[in-house]
């Protein structure tokens, strides 16, 4: 499932889409707030540059909205339907469920983006 080649494996660990080698991020570790969204500028091992065009994360701002939206809906579930808490406490939980997963989608909304755009290459993996 997250075998080398796979977009998925790109995707959940945030490694360089074209040759899936090494961390597209300086720091691999999403907790170090001050550092979540600083990237390196090509990959070492293949070349890719990972800003593709002037401004191009600024699309990952939708992926992000989307993928907030599914995290909110789902811990609006868990908190009202299975644990059966009031409007309130629902609400509240939704606010904490985002806060804390608040740097792990922000990484995700950027990996997800640039695998839509960015393939695999066995050739650049190997050089």
């Amino acid at each position: 499932m997250l075998k080398k080649g796979s977009k998925l494996n790109s995707i959940l660990t945030g490694s360089c889409p074209k040759c899936q080698n090494e961390s597209m991020y300086e720091d691999k570790n999403p907790l170090h707030l001050s550092k979540v969204l600083k990237m390196n500028e090509n990959c070492s091992h293949c070349g890719f540059k990972y800003q593709i065009e002037p401004s191009f994360f600024y699309g990952a701002m939708y992926v992000s909205y989307g993928l907030n939206v599914a995290v909110g809906i789902a811990a609006f579930i868990v908190s009202f339907v299975f644990f059966g808490a009031s409007i309130e406490q629902a609400f509240i939980a939704i606010i904490v469920t985002l806060v804390v997963l608040f740097p792990f989608v922000l990484r995700l909304s950027r990996n997800l983006y640039i695998n839509m755009f960015v393939s695999y290459d066995a050739k650049a993996g190997r050089e």
